[in-house]
């Protein structure tokens, strides 16, 4: 028992030896830092077959790796600021006093390709889910009580250009897909389709 306790010892110390000087291979190559940004956004798009407003925001970690390559990730939430009017005729008396409030929210991730430079390209995508709500029109508080939640997907591509060390405008497009959305004459496809997106980070980058 001894001997095999001394031959296990041995072979330890060895491997351990051959180990030294060795650097250890990794995923990434160490040259790494970190930073984060906050961003207001303004998003265009087609809602119901009239022009849909949204307001919102987002923020991110950064992480930021050699040759100017950089991955975001955060999380935001988007609100519809203009008010479709319900679809449904049958609904509500009349119906076009119903309009629809609708919002969403997730995780984003988004590449930065090579941050450094004063125009360059980044590509994103939200995962995440909203809700669809209707009130009558002028009355915020007289919500229906039925409302729909759905889930949203929503990749995209975007210019960013460096105003400051602290401050860039992104502008972009994306595509929009909903699921789950049926509520007083609503339906996916009401709110599915391309976006036109400008925002400002502010952060360090």
């Amino acid at each position: 028992m001894k001997r095999l306790i001394a031959t296990i010892v041995v072979f330890i110390i060895l491997g351990g030896q051959s180990a030294v000087g060795q650097e250890s291979e990794t995923l990434f190559d160490g040259n790494i830092y970190h930073s984060g940004f906050g961003a207001p956004v303004v998003k265009f798009s087609q809602v119901a077959g009239e022009l849909g407003v949204w307001v919102g925001g987002r923020g991110a970690w950064l992480l930021n790796f050699s040759g100017g390559h950089s991955l975001a990730i955060g999380g935001g939430g988007t609100g519809l600021s203009t008010q479709p009017a319900v679809p449904d005729p049958d609904y509500g008396n009349p119906a076009h006093d119903y309009v629809g409030s609708v919002g969403y929210g997730g995780v984003d991730l988004e590449y930065i390709n090579r941050s450094h430079k004063l125009v360059h390209f980044t590509v994103s995508t939200r995962i995440g889910g909203g809700g669809l709500s209707v009130y009558r029109r002028g009355q915020e508080d007289d919500y229906d009580a039925n409302s729909d939640d759905f889930f949203i997907i929503e990749p995209g591509a975007n210019i960013e250009f460096n105003f400051t060390t602290f401050m860039r405008l992104t502008c972009g497009i994306s595509y929009m897909h909903t699921n789950g959305i049926t509520h007083a004459g609503f339906e996916d496809s009401d709110f599915s389709g391309l976006t036109g997106n400008i925002a400002v980070k502010f952060g360090g980058f």
